[in-house]
């Protein structure tokens, strides 16, 4: 899951990957001081820990249970610095569209939280989180009675497989591949060139929709985490009907509580109830108010002190992604008033500096700047300890597997940069080689880390050449193949509790592709060989393979920096009811909201 800004009752318990969910101590809002102590932060975070559960169908029917005090009516205002990359769901795999979609759209599953740090799949559109046979190789699904688009369109099993098949259209290049993969292999679009759109359809021994209730996936392998995989925006229904490809991403149909009334992108969004969503067949979401007004190009320091001021219609206001700007924190943290309206929590997500392997090929120079980056000067510009820590690794805290102390590159004994060890690895580059173009946001996080970076970067003998890119397309550019940089930012966080959704993504060679999240293009046999092996273990004996391609990667390929580990601290008006830290998106839950008069 790529990060915007810096990106998851009565069930049967089964553990679904190689460890579980991790939460901060912090899923409720009561104002707690996370961001104090970084150590005491990651053991609670690995403490507290549960195992995620596939619900049965009793924990899937809805309505969902009502939060406590909510009151219906109202409008939501919401803050957001950039625009939304996407509104094609199939498009959606950054944080902004995920928060935006599960007001919007459904898909066959969901994730459920409890508030108390328990974390569920359970059926969204599906009566259940999916029920496996043939060892895991084949999962069927059985669609809810009574779910409608915004238009009154019964979803069918024939919107399944659209939904599906359309994510092998050239058009889509921006979303999860997981489930094409699994069903087609790495180079699926050459299954279905035409995404389904056509008379050409998957063969029924590898997607088979037998009636227009049930929907059964076949694949070669177990797919053991196909519920939480379904889970994600990416695979939110699209209904066949009103499908109109590409212009889809401008205008797409809603399933969910609320559709799109008004829309101007990068500027502003209105959405009001959708009157077909029926509350009785949705086990997590509410429609307590009338509609969202969303307000793009609000900077961070615009959004956080209209929020500490709360006055007039920002008492109605929530920060959707955005985060307490740096320089306000302690204004924030400080005021007990204004501390008891934050939520805060770990996200799953590690910064990186990724390094284009096409353009800078010398190990030596990624070497020296990994060991002379000063992840301090980051932080600071995040927010501090509040913000985020320093990362020895390329796997978050939140991560099953982490290893807290494994720090080959002296991350956390300097900081700010191991400027000597730096030095005497570029002794004897070329010094065109010592010459790095840098992509960064417009966003003012992105300028912050910029500043950084040449700062950093500069006191070890590399120039840096500085090139802006627009926020809004910031992921979409450095996606690009033939992309014209050598170093840009990213942050990565799972996409459920495994492994296997940071290392296959992002270091799996067949993940070369413009649209694919290998932002650095590695493509190393070793790597590859162990992640063919991981994926076919056990989870116990997977996460020592998984600890083995970690290590590979970081120390013998080196495809990018690790910089820091994110923690969330957001403001919301005082006027807004029901609002958590949600463990699933690292963000205020939307979910659950209303207004309290």
């Amino acid at each position: 899951m790529k990060s915007f800004n810096s990106r998851r009752a009565r069930a049967i318990m089964v553990v679904v990957a190689t460890g579980s969910l991790v939460l901060t101590g912090c899923s409720e809002n009561k104002g707690g001081s996370t961001g104090k102590d970084s150590k005491k932060d990651q053991a609670e975070a690995s403490q507290q820990s549960k195992a995620v559960v596939y619900a049965d169908a009793a924990a899937s029917t809805g309505p969902a249970a009502e939060v406590p005090g909510a009151k219906p009516g109202g409008t939501v205002e919401v803050y957001q610095e950039a625009g939304l990359s996407h509104l094609d769901p199939g498009q959606i795999y950054v944080s902004d569209g995920g928060q935006v979609a599960n007001l919007l759209f459904r898909g066959l599953t969901n994730f459920s939280e409890d508030g108390k740090g328990g974390t569920s799949v359970v059926g969204d559109l599906a009566t259940d989180s999916g029920k496996s046979s043939d060892g895991g190789k084949t999962w069927t699904y059985t669609l809810k009675d009574g779910v409608k688009d915004q238009n009154g369109n019964v979803i069918t099993s024939a919107d399944i497989r659209h939904t599906i098949e359309r994510q092998y259209a050239a058009f889509i290049f921006d979303g999860p591949t997981y489930l094409q993969t699994w069903l087609s292999g790495p180079k699926y679009r050459d299954a279905l060139k035409d995404g389904g759109f056509g008379s050409k359809h998957l063969p029924a021994n590898v997607l088979d929709t037998p009636d227009p209730k049930t929907v059964v996936f076949h694949f070669d392998v177990p797919r053991p985490d196909l519920p939480q995989t379904l889970a994600m925006p990416g695979y939110s229904v699209v209904p066949a009907k009103t499908d109109t490809k590409a212009k889809y991403d401008k205008a797409p149909v809603s399933t969910g509580p609320y559709k799109i009334a008004e829309y101007k992108a990068g500027k502003a969004m209105k959405l009001v109830k959708n009157t077909n969503w029926d509350p009785k067949t949705d086990s997590v979401r509410h429609q307590y108010v009338d509609g969202w007004n969303f307000d793009f190009g609000v900077t961070e320091s615009t959004q956080t002190s209209r929020l500490i001021a709360d006055q007039g219609a920002t008492k109605n206001a929530i920060q959707l992604t955005g985060s307490v700007e740096a320089t306000q924190v302690q204004d924030v943290v400080g005021n007990a008033a204004v501390n008891k309206r934050t939520i805060k929590g770990y996200q799953p997500y590690v910064m990186s500096l990724n390094f284009n392997l096409d353009r800078v090929k010398n190990k030596a120079v990624r070497e020296a700047v990994a060991y002379g980056i000063n992840s301090k000067s980051l932080i600071a510009g995040e927010g501090g300890v509040y913000g985020g820590d320093v990362a020895p690794n390329l796997f978050a805290p939140t991560l099953p597997g982490y290893e807290p102390t494994y720090d080959p590159y002296g991350r956390l004994k300097m900081p700010q940069g191991n400027i000597a060890k730096a030095k005497e690895l570029l002794k004897d580059v070329p010094a065109a080689e010592k010459k790095l173009v840098f992509a960064y946001s417009n966003s003012e996080a992105g300028q912050k880390r910029k500043v950084a970076i040449e700062d950093a970067l500069s006191k070890i003998g590399i120039t840096v050449v500085a090139k802006e890119v627009d926020s809004a397309s910031y992921y979409e550019q450095i996606g690009k193949l033939k992309n014209p940089y050598d170093i840009y930012i990213s942050g990565w966080g799972q996409d459920w509790p495994s492994a296997a959704t940071v290392v296959t993504p992002i270091y799996d060679g067949d993940q070369v592709a413009d649209g694919a999240p290998n932002y650095s293009h590695i493509n190393d046999p070793e790597v590859q060989k162990l992640i063919k092996k991981a994926l076919t273990q056990e989870p116990t004996e997977a996460a020592a393979t998984w600890r083995d391609a970690h290590h590979y990667i970081l120390e013998k390929v080196l495809p990018a920096a690790p910089l820091w580990y994110t923690k969330q601290l957001q403001l919301y008006g005082s006027n807004i009811g029901g609002a958590r830290y949600s463990t699933e998106s690292s963000y205020i839950d939307v979910t659950r909201l209303f207004l309290k008069s």
